[in-house]
């Protein structure tokens, strides 16, 4: 069978959509995603019903879910539906295996989550390192590193 052939029946039997990324890297809906951005498999990006906007040259390691949707209160019959919040992840932002991105959740321009994190919708600033469930935010942690390479900012 022909290779293309085979991925197309193969996307069709997982209920995955082809990206450029991996056939085992689940893109659900539309979201925004830079150039030269790197997402592993196994990952899943889900925006449907918000924005989810994944600035371009980040490295996202496999296993990594980033859900606009949280559907724990309906699950529990606390309200009749999911909420939906955008994600925005800046440029050059670096996230570890097994991270969870949230709804609500901003990540400043070359920060790093570290692997294991999981953000509920925290802001973390540009050059941070956030770590660990809950997340510790520790700003600014690269941004003398970055200066030292006349990053700025």
């Amino acid at each position: 069978m022909e290779q293309l052939r085979f991925r197309e029946m193969f996307l069709e039997l997982i209920e995955n959509q082809d990206n450029r990324f991996h056939p085992l890297v689940w893109i659900n809906g539309t979201p925004e995603i830079g150039e030269g951005t790197y997402i592993g498999g196994m990952s899943e990006v889900n925006a449907k019903g918000a924005r989810v906007k994944i600035g371009s040259w980040c490295d996202i390691a496999s296993f990594v879910a980033i859900n606009c949707a949280d559907s724990h209160l309906l699950a529990i019959g606390v309200e009749g539906k999911a909420t939906k919040r955008d994600i925005v992840i800046g440029d050059r932002v670096f996230v570890g295996s097994h991270c969870a991105i949230l709804g609500g959740s901003v990540i400043g321009e070359r920060s790093v989550i570290a692997a294991g994190t999981v953000l509920r919708g925290e802001t973390v600033p540009p050059a941070s390192l956030a770590i660990g469930n809950p997340a510790v935010i520790k700003p600014g942690y690269y941004k003398e590193r970055l200066a030292a390479q006349g990053i700025n900012l």
